[in-house]
């Protein structure tokens, strides 16, 4: 198993992202739109809304520790989010349905009730807008040819169980999605491509606008939540990771 050594990275911290710094030669740059459950000054959970802390609504499980395991793995670069995806899904484009979430579970999400223009104008400007420029100003100062973004889901979706437990999401990088897919599968995982979601449907919303923006390959990691926040099971998914992409950069 490569070693994951636990050290204090440099990074820089805005109220909208994280940033770590990585080697120049990285053979990837990580992305972790739903890093965070946190709620930035100004902002606080409605009552009715203290339900979704905690879960897949408020943010991605684990997401966040298995970025930093990779990146110390790799010694890569990322920038994380440090807003909750309730407040705006950074995974979503101005103008799409869910940027601004009206309901979960079947019940209104009290942060997004009755929103106004100008309230939506100030959450993207404040957070949406700085973490995709914290990606992009970055991204040019890295040699990687891969932006891979990692997500974590729920183990269980409006009740239906869910068995994969990695999924590898693409849009036109089929082959190295395919590649990465059976790396992860070799490491003992249930692994499938473009599940539980499609990359082929705008879900990899980020990870795309940042690789075409600068003439990389996009890719998407789904882990199964119940799986993410295990530290034994991340170190596996790490090491077949890590392997994975050293040996591309050979």
């Amino acid at each position: 198993m490569i070693p994951v050594t636990k050290q204090e990275e440099p990074r820089e911290l805005d109220e909208a992202f994280e940033a770590l710094d990585g080697d120049r030669d990285a053979p990837v740059f990580l992305t972790c739109e739903h890093a965070s459950e946190r709620l930035p000054d100004g902002y606080a959970w409605p009552p009715g809304d203290e339900r979704l802390v905690g879960t897949h609504w408020a943010y991605d499980l684990g997401a966040a520790d298995l970025v930093r395991e990779l990146a110390e793995a790799l010694r890569a670069p990322a920038v994380l989010s440090r807003f909750s995806r309730l407040l705006v899904d950074p995974n979503r484009p101005d103008g799409a349905a869910t940027l601004f979430r009206a309901e979960a579970e079947g019940q209104p999400v009290g942060l997004n009730r009755q929103l106004t223009d100008a309230e939506r104008t100030r959450r993207l400007e404040r957070f949406h807008r700085p973490y995709h420029e914290a990606i992009h100003q970055r991204l040019a100062g890295y040699e990687a040819q891969v932006l891979f973004s990692v997500h974590t889901f729920t183990p269980v979706y409006e009740g239906q169980v869910r068995q994969v437990e990695v999924g590898v999401l693409f849009d036109t990088q089929e082959e190295l999605a395919a590649h990465a897919a059976r790396a992860i599968h070799a490491a003992g995982f249930v692994t499938r491509l473009n599940e539980p979601y499609s990359g082929r449907e705008g879900l990899i919303y980020a990870a795309e606008r940042h690789a075409a923006a600068h003439g990389k390959m996009a890719l998407e990691l789904e882990v199964r939540q119940d799986l993410a926040v295990r530290p034994e099971v991340r170190a596996r998914l790490v090491d077949a990771l890590a392997g994975f992409f050293r040996g591309r950069a050979r």
